[in-house]
């Protein structure tokens, strides 16, 4: 597919890249922005535009994809020197941040982005992983007025399946509900397979033998093959893992809501960032149920 002004990305991590590759090669000019220039280099070698900061992305295109590490730097991309609000012009203009953002932050960004630049916003983080990125499987949620999802979509069903679920930072609060399910459930999938472990059984048979039960899941499938190999390479990193359990935590607070099985969580991935394994995989959680000590593969 083909378009007459390039797609701008901001962040060129390890989702970025899975990204940028999906869409080059789905027929897209992209221009991309990141504060790491080894990540601008990689990108550039696959074919992406690298700009300046990310204003020059926006002057550029007229779809505007972000997704970087933290709230923080979320509003930096927009707020900041060089960011985004800098256009004056953006009528037509649309930011899509699939970043994992606080909610109210979300909100405050939005209405700023409009007043200032005239630009609209969907908030719509995704789940899936790098991979699924690079493949266009990634569940993306989406919150935004109805005019600027119905901009994007055709794009963001190349990436996977887009789901309006409403207003802007619904994105962001089925996000949570999203990590509420899936990190609690790294620390069930550690604790399932220490038991097999004990047990004394083949637990990498464990995903087939419960694939047409209950137990069975896309996650089981991905997460613990890679806990009976201790293959704690990053796909995502512990320390987001916990940064994410953290605003859970918070949003759940704020709504006198309780959630005992994220704060168990939270309280795991705690103890795993405090032995300094964050720049590990969320797998390596399992290496406080087995007392191993988990090593990075090259």
């Amino acid at each position: 597919m083909t378009t007459t002004s390039p797609i701008g990305f901001i962040g060129l991590g390890k989702m970025g890249a899975g990204f940028t590759a999906r869409l080059v090669e789905s027929g897209y000019s992209v221009i991309a922005y990141d504060i790491d220039d080894a990540c601008c280099q990689a990108a550039k070698a696959k074919g992406v535009e690298i700009a300046e900061s990310p204003a020059k992305v926006a002057e550029r295109a007229e779809i505007i994809q972000v997704c970087v590490i933290s709230t923080k730097a979320v509003e930096a991309v927009i707020l900041g020197e060089g960011g985004i609000v800098e256009i004056t012009q953006g009528q037509g203009k649309t930011v899509v941040d699939h970043s994992t953002t606080e909610l109210e932050t979300t909100k405050r960004l939005a209405q700023t982005l409009l007043e200032r630049t005239g630009m609209q916003f969907v908030d719509a983080p995704v789940s899936g992983g790098p991979g699924a990125a690079a493949e266009g499987r990634l569940a993306i949620m989406a919150g935004g007025e109805q005019a600027a999802i119905d901009a994007v979509e055709p794009l963001m069903t190349t990436l996977g399946k887009f789901t309006r679920m409403g207003e802007v930072g619904a994105g962001q609060a089925t996000k949570l509900i999203n990590q509420a399910l899936v990190l609690s459930n790294y620390c069930v999938i550690a604790e399932a397979c220490n038991l097999g472990n004990q047990f004394g059984i083949d637990v990498s048979k464990i995903p087939d033998a419960l694939s047409s039960g209950y137990a069975g899941s896309n996650l089981l499938n991905d997460l613990l093959p890679r806990m009976v190999e201790n293959d704690f390479e990053p796909r995502g990193y512990a320390r987001q893992i916990l940064k994410d359990l953290h605003m859970l935590q918070d949003a759940a607070n704020a709504l006198n809501v309780s959630m005992p099985m994220a704060g168990t969580a939270n309280s795991l991935y705690s103890m795993l960032i405090s032995q300094g394994k964050g720049e590990l995989d969320g797998a390596a959680i399992i290496s406080l149920l087995e007392g191993a000590t988990p090593e990075r593969r090259s």
